[in-house]
């Protein structure tokens, strides 16, 4: 073979080529680790490889699954949504307290319509008045946690058997919450990959002011996405109100930590453009993992948010390796 039919490797397309290397064997390390735990949990405690305790890790996944989900959509424009966890806190009370005098199918749609209002505001607020995401959502985390005090300073106990259906139900061992959740990271995945509208808001991470050459409008872009994560944090915080039982006002503190951890650890870029709906799921396992061994391991609450903090930290450090940085 003659030298002129080698193609040549110009220093950018070097970087690319070391960057996705080094990304796989990122990735690689990640499902290691999470093979480990389970074979380390697996053979020191009895009560991992029991039928309750997959049933509790998959109804367990659920709320930051759908958390990181629509953060996940969010986070592909380039921007960030703090405000998902007061929002899983006022549908899950509004759901709870509306469920006493009316149809509980349209309790449960009220509420998530309510989150879905929430996220539009964030949206709006964030592509038409071009304020910072980080400091947009901030606000809403303040103010939505205030409104969902004013709705019911208390816990709200629903006792309708329908309302606890959604979280208590199972197909076989699966939770139906659990399933609700596998088919909405379906559909994300079909509308991220395969429609317009879907690559377009991964593009406008990516490039913003590309896309806005194309002719497409960033504004309603972006504004899509935030109500995306309003639908997705109501739709968590009715279904985490009928599993436990109970609608706390006070429930959805630092969710949105973990919606973001679920995304990084699964590859997605905090500056946008790049994410992946099954690594999301990928960091959501691992998270949900961790928790629940901690917890069989009896380890105290406040050690677990050490642990896991440490855990978060050294992903991020990672994936900022992936980056070449």
């Amino acid at each position: 073979m003659s030298a002129s039919a080698v193609p040549a490797q110009t220093p950018g397309g070097r970087r690319r080529w070391l960057t996705a290397d080094r990304g796989r064997l990122i990735n690689l390390g990640f499902f290691l680790a999470f093979v480990a735990l389970i074979v380390v949990a697996s053979t020191t405690t009895d009560a991992f490889l029991t039928e309750n305790n997959a049933t509790n890790l998959l109804r367990q996944s659920v709320t930051t699954g759908l958390l990181a989900l629509g953060m996940l959509v969010v986070i592909l424009t380039g921007g960030i949504d703090l405000s998902v966890g007061s929002i899983v806190a006022l549908a899950g009370v509004m759901a709870a307290g509306m469920a006493a005098d009316m149809p509980i199918a349209l309790a449960m749609a009220v509420a998530i319509g309510v989150a879905m209002v929430c996220g539009l505001v964030n949206g709006v607020l964030i592509a038409r008045f071009r304020l910072a995401p980080f400091v947009v959502t901030l606000a809403a985390l303040t103010t939505i946690r205030g409104l969902t005090y004013v709705y019911s300073e208390v816990p709200i106990t629903p006792t309708n058997a329908s309302f606890l259906a959604l979280g208590s139900d199972r197909v076989g061992f699966v939770p139906v919450a659990t399933i609700i959740m596998l088919v909405a990271f379906a559909i994300v995945w079909v509308f991220l990959t395969r429609t317009t509208v879907g690559r377009a808001i991964v593009a406008i991470g990516g490039n913003e002011a590309a896309v806005r050459l194309a002719g497409i409008s960033v504004r309603r872009h972006v504004v899509l996405a935030y109500v995306i994560s309003g639908f997705c944090a109501g739709l968590a915080g009715v279904i985490l109100a009928s599993r436990v039982g109970i609608a706390q006002p006070s429930v959805g503190v630092a969710f949105e930590l973990n919606a973001i951890a679920a995304c990084v650890i699964g590859g997605a870029r905090l500056s946008g453009g790049k994410g992946s709906v099954l690594g999301t799921l990928g960091g959501v396992a691992l998270l949900t993992l961790i928790d629940n061994l901690l917890t069989l391991y009896d380890v105290q609450s406040y050690w677990q948010q050490v642990l896991k903090g440490l855990i978060i930290a050294a992903v991020v450090l990672a994936r900022r390796q992936e980056e070449g940085r």
